[in-house]
């Protein structure tokens, strides 16, 4: 079941993958969500570069990675349409002045690092920095694509992320992505909690210590300390806890091909093992302890 099937507007935007029991059990404090794994391109787009290029700016294959959360009761939200052609892990106001034509709102945020490496909430490069357009788009384009696909998957994760938390008191998500093996060499997997703002050291503790016990290496907010997601939603001091997972995609993917290799089953029951572990673990005690 997803809320997505139930609108067909938002059909493109995201889908939730629910426990069985559907939508009303939520068993556990545990949210997953894959904000980076959409493989769909709209018509719309019509990009200068070749879909191969253009696709290895997706977290590709991390929802399904990360697929066997619904089994111990946690549900998964995933956006579905690509982060290249719009990137719901950006702040709505992150709006590059190179991409659009004409100018922009009063309230965006022009100046942020991402929008000056190109990639706001609609991205003008791809990964590796080649150019996605060879136009400007209007700002309409931009905004019809932060209306369409941006408010509706903010609106139904924070609306699981409060039920969650109305339901035990506190809520944990873990927002997963993958990064280029490139980006952090001897690293498998780096843990972003916003230098600790965004979630219990403990938390990120416990993630760090059973990916070590499974023979991972890990770091902590080197290169990424986490997104607008885990900014945005990360209030230890409100009962809501995030942590940002970046998987190494060396570990699992032919980053040329965007193939997966041997690895990727051998990973999938770590991370299943993983979330079974959480899924396991007395939140209140060790949030609060």
């Amino acid at each position: 079941m997803s809320l997505s099937a139930a609108n067909p507007q938002m059909s493109t935007a995201f889908d939730i993958r629910w426990p069985e029991g559907g939508a009303g059990a939520l068993a556990t404090q545990l949210v997953f969500a894959s904000p980076h794994s959409g493989r769909l391109y709209p018509d719309d787009m019509n990009p200068a570069l070749d879909s191969l290029r253009i696709r290895r700016s997706e977290d590709a294959r991390v929802d399904d990675l990360i697929g066997q959360a619904p089994a111990f009761g946690v549900p998964v939200i995933c956006a579905l349409t690509a982060r290249a052609y719009l990137d719901v892990n950006r702040d709505p106001a992150e709006l590059d002045p190179q991409l659009f034509a004409g100018a922009l709102p009063a309230e965006a945020n022009a100046l942020s690092p991402r929008v000056a490496a190109g990639l706001g909430v609609v991205a003008r490069v791809a990964s590796g920095g080649a150019e996605i357009y060879n136009r400007r788009l209007s700002l309409e384009e931009g905004l019809s694509r932060i209306t369409r696909l941006h408010r509706p998957y903010h609106d139904a994760l924070g609306r699981l992320l409060s039920r969650a938390r109305a339901a035990h008191g506190f809520v944990v998500l873990i927002d997963w992505h993958s990064m280029p093996q490139s980006a952090a060499p001897g690293v498998d997997f780096v843990l972003g909690d916003r230098f600790g703002g965004a979630c219990s050291p403990a938390l990120t503790a416990l993630v760090e210590r059973l990916l070590g016990e499974a023979g991972y290496r890990t770091a902590r907010n080197a290169p990424f300390a986490g997104g607008y997601t885990t900014e945005h939603y990360g209030r230890p001091d409100r009962q809501t806890h995030v942590l940002q997972v970046e998987i190494n995609r060396g570990l699992y993917l032919d980053e040329a091909r965007l193939e997966t290799t041997a690895g990727f089953g051998r990973l999938r029951e770590t991370l299943g093992r993983l979330t079974a572990r959480l899924a396991e673990t007395d939140w209140r005690l060790l949030l609060k302890g």
